[in-house]
C-alpha cells in the first residue's frame, strides 16, 4: 500500500475523481468494500470512512504501476477541542484486501510515521526548526532520518537515541562508531 499525493499528480487526481464521481451516487456502479469506525479518546472525536474498489481500467497513470489491484481512500472526520477537522487520504494497493483490512493498514502506518515523527522532534527538535528557503527544510529532513537511522543501528552503546547524538557530538571516535560501524 502506498500513499498518493500531488506528486504523482495524474494518478492522484484519477483517484480522486474515481471516489468523488462514485460517492455521488453511493457506489452503485461499482462493487466497493467500504468500513465505518467511531472513536473518542484524548479530548477528540473521530470517524473514519474506508472505501476500496477494483483499479479501473481508465485510471490515469495506471500503466506505470505493475501490479495494482485496488485503490482505497481514507476520510477522516474530527472533532477537536469543539473544532472539526477533515482530511481525505488516497493509496493504491498491490493486493486485495478489504475495507476492513485496508483501515488497519492505513492505522498501522499512521502509527509508524507518528513514531518516526514523534523520535525525530525529541531527538532532534525537528518541530522547533525554522529552516524554510527553498529545499532546505527537505533536504534536512532526510540528513535527520538518516542519522536516527544510523544511531538507532549502533548497538554497541546501551543509550538512548539522544544520547547516543550527544556522545557522537562529544566523541569522534563513537561518532566514527556510528558512521561506519567500525
Amino acid at each position: 500500500m502506498l500513499a498518493v499525493k500531488g506528486n504523482q499528480p495524474l494518478l492522484f487526481e484519477g483517484i480522486m475523481d474515481f471516489f468523488v464521481d462514485h460517492m455521488d451516487d453511493d457506489f452503485a456502479r461499482v462493487k466497493v468494500s467500504q468500513y465505518e469506525s467511531n472513536e473518542k479518546g484524548h479530548g477528540r472525536k473521530e470517524h473514519r470512512s474506508y472505501y476500496v474498489c477494483d483499479v479501473p481500467d481508465d485510471l490515469a497513470d495506471r500503466a506505470r504501476w505493475k501490479g495494482l489491484k485496488q485503490i482505497g481512500v481514507a476520510i477522516s472526520e474530527t472533532i477537536r477541542g469543539g473544532k472539526p477537522c477533515d482530511e481525505v487520504r488516497y493509496y493504491i494497493l498491490s493486493k486485495e484486501m478489504s475495507a476492513r483490512q485496508f483501515g488497519a493498514t492505513v492505522r498501522g502506518h499512521w502509527g509508524i510515521e507518528n513514531s518516526l515523527h514523534w523520535q525525530l522532534d525529541i531527538t532532534f527538535g525537528e518541530d522547533q526548526s525554522r529552516i524554510r528557503k527553498d529545499h532546505a527544510d527537505a533536504n534536512f529532513s532526510i540528513v535527520r532520518r538518516m542519522a536516527l537511522s544510523l544511531l538507532k543501528n549502533e548497538k554497541s552503546k546501551k543509550l538512548g537515541v539522544k544520547s547516543k547524538r550527544l556522545t557522537a557530538a562529544w566523541n569522534d571516535d563513537y561518532l566514527e562508531q556510528v558512521l561506519f560501524g567500525t
